[in-house]
């Protein structure tokens, strides 16, 4: 056979384009555990996206739907104590200061500021555990976004340095013996990036709609506030 003809029945034999699977299942042992370990991770984090997309879609609504009542509705008790409603933040925010407002009326109302500051920091109060308990989850991104970068880097700086071994086992430094080894190494900061760019992105997005629904929550607190102070005065 002809050196020309050796050459193209290698070119045809060489892939022309990347296998993922190939490379993954080429690469080191701790090389596929680093793999394994971005790719659940990436998989959590787009649980977590759309989990939290639909949940927070659902309290929404739910807010949305409770806030119109409460203000069309003179019988705040049923209101407040109706079914469904203690798990709406926005009811747990209004419960609080009534309830606080309940407890200062029936001591007596001896001074009406320190009860308004204590009604004020009941809702306050509440408002905060209703955005840590929303955000609760975001942690976990701010994490895989700062942190697989660097693990898929420790994945390829363990290719690299298994290519450089084989070239010490094989006595031949050309680039047919690491470039395998260098691909499958890269692979895994490849994968690396595939599962922080998304995380990254989605706790900033995510983060921004936590504070916007925060600063809502504020509000409405600072609403109810107000018409309990309404209420206090005509005691």
């Amino acid at each position: 056979m002809s050196l020309f003809a050796t050459l193209s029945a290698a070119a045809a034999a060489a892939p022309t384009r990347l296998d993922p699977v190939e490379l993954f299942m080429a690469a080191d042992i701790i090389v596929q555990a680093v793999i394994v370990g971005l790719v659940l991770a990436s998989i959590w984090v787009w649980a977590i996206i759309f989990g939290f997309s639909l949940k927070m879609a659902n309290v929404k609504r739910k807010c949305s739907a409770f806030e119109d009542e409460f203000w069309s509705n003179a019988d705040l008790d049923a209101l407040l104590d109706g079914r469904g409603k203690k798990d709406n933040p926005s009811a747990r925010i209004a419960a609080a200061g009534i309830n606080e407002f309940r407890r200062s009326h029936k001591a007596g109302l001896r001074d009406r500021d320190a009860a308004r500051a204590r009604i004020a920091q009941a809702m306050d109060g509440q408002v905060a555990f209703e955005a840590d308990a929303l955000a609760d989850r975001l942690g976990f991104l701010a994490t895989v976004g700062s942190v697989a970068p660097f693990v898929g880097l420790f994945g390829t700086v363990w290719g690299i340095m298994n290519s450089f071994f084989q070239i010490g086992i094989q006595q031949n430094s050309s680039l047919a013996v690491v470039a395998p080894g260098i691909a499958e190494a890269l692979f895994a900061t490849a994968i690396g990036l595939f599962a922080a760019i998304p995380a990254v992105i989605a706790y900033n997005r995510l983060s921004h709609t936590v504070n916007g629904f925060e600063a809502r929550m504020t509000r409405f607190a600072d609403r109810v506030h107000a018409q309990v102070s309404r209420e206090m005065e005509a005691v």
